[in-house]
């Protein structure tokens, strides 16, 4: 529980509660010691009472009236508030908590929780041998409460006082702290995302300067390392496509002329098969099977290395690209939003584009069991945008990203470009994002 709440609260919850403490324990020791110095500051008094009853009564025994000088006794105690005269038929004697004559604004929790001392003093008073009252010291301890609760409400706001700018001083402790971790954690977050470019601020203590420091040197070496893995990755991809591109002269140089001659001689077979004998249907089924492999040929030629887009554009290419699907899957509804500004991207980026419409294609047509599809192609600002989109019944949940989709993603990275996989409403969405080339060549016309 306590390591989920914030900085800020496990720090100012011991502070809060050490002043409270701090508080209970004045308000305690305000208690004990306040007591004993209400019936030490009175003792002297009490002690005065037996002085004076001794003396009144030795005057008595001597008086020849001596009611009459009790009398004017009592009259000269007119002007005391402390000491009193009380006659046996004056009842019991007062409770310390009559000696609270005025409050003068203290609170009567305050006088109870100070448990007010017994500071009355009796002594009697004797005619003739016979108790006729006494003389009580009932002293009033209105002021000595006062000055008490005085001093409780200036130990309490120097408490709050403390504690307000405690508060405010950890408050703004913390703040300082803080930003620098949470610039660090800011910073770390866009190093987990593969953005490298924004240094982390570096400031706050010693210790966080040198965490910024570190994780800015750690994103500088990433980002190092992250462009050679880019240019590694765009050298394996140029690779492949010169390896294609060898391919795919081979197969065009050697392999069509092989199979034009057979076709060619399939043909002239065909053309005197009736003076032959029998062999019209073999060499018919010559004919369809050589015929099959050219197109085949064409296929993959067309799959290693696309001479359309040098020869026609990448916006042409890609409708020409759909045009083939629509033959080879008829059941599949497909449209389509191509930018006609795409025919002035050529190079690796065109192939990219190229490449990855047709294996997104190549999956709808094999594994999706689709009956609709869409192909969207835009440029949008500095980036281009590729989504292909079907109503099929999407990809397993344990193999994102078969062999081709892997293939294209390593070469959507070695464009610094970025390829996802989305299912969202019953359809499935491969959306890819490039960024444009800052300069781009006018398109050549075939």
């Amino acid at each position: 529980m306590w390591q989920r709440l914030s900085f800020r609260t496990q720090l100012f919850l011991p502070l809060g509660a050490s002043f409270l403490a701090a508080l209970i324990l004045g308000g305690v020791l305000l208690q004990i010691f306040a007591t004993s110095q209400l019936a030490d500051e009175h003792e002297p008094a009490r002690r005065s009472i037996r002085t004076i009853a001794a003396a009144l009564n030795d005057t008595l025994r001597a008086s020849d009236n001596p009611q009459k000088t009790l009398d004017a006794f009592v009259r000269s105690l007119a002007g005391s508030s402390d000491i009193h005269f009380r006659s046996v038929e004056g009842g019991l004697a007062p409770s310390p908590k009559d000696a609270v004559r005025n409050l003068q604004g203290v609170p009567r929790w305050f006088v109870e929780l100070l448990m007010v001392p017994e500071t009355d003093a009796a002594a009697p008073v004797l005619i003739d041998g016979r108790h006729i009252g006494d003389i009580v010291f009932l002293p009033d301890l209105s002021a000595d409460l006062f000055e008490k609760w005085i001093g409780f409400l200036a130990l309490t706001s120097l408490v709050a006082v403390l504690m307000l700018l405690t508060g405010i001083i950890a408050y703004i402790f913390a703040g300082s702290a803080l930003r620098p971790l949470q610039h660090l954690g800011e910073g770390l977050t866009r190093m987990r995302r593969g953005d490298y470019t924004k240094p982390i601020p570096v400031g706050g203590p010693p210790e966080i300067r040198r965490s910024c420091t570190e994780a800015n040197a750690l994103a500088a070496t990433l980002a190092q390392l992250s462009q050679d893995n880019r240019d590694l990755m765009h050298r394996l991809v140029s690779l492949q496509d010169d390896e294609r591109r060898d391919l795919a002269r081979e197969l065009h140089d050697e392999l069509g002329p092989l199979l034009f001659s057979i076709r060619a001689g399939a043909i002239a077979l065909v053309e005197a098969a009736p003076s032959a004998g029998n062999l019209g249907n073999p060499v018919q089924q010559v004919l369809q099977s050589v015929e099959a492999l050219q197109q085949t040929n064409r296929r993959i030629l067309d799959r290693l290395r696309p001479l359309y887009i040098e020869e026609l554009g990448l916006a042409t290419s890609v409708q020409t690209l759909l045009r083939n699907f629509r033959k080879q899957a008829p059941h599949i509804t497909l449209t389509d939003t191509i930018d006609p500004e795409l025919n002035v991207i050529d190079g690796a980026l065109a192939r990219t584009i190229y490449r990855v419409i047709q294996e997104a294609l190549t999956n709808v047509l094999r594994h999706a069991k689709a009956g609709a599809a869409h192909v969207q192609a835009t440029i949008a600002g500095e980036s281009l945008i590729i989504e292909i989109s079907d109503d099929g019944g999407g990809f397993p949940a344990d193999n994102v990203f078969g062999r081709g989709l892997t293939g294209m993603h390593e070469r959507v990275r070695a464009l610094s470009g970025s390829l996802s996989l989305l299912r969202v409403d019953e359809r499935t969405y491969v959306r890819c994002r490039l960024p444009a080339e800052p300069t781009r060549e006018a398109p050549v016309n075939s």
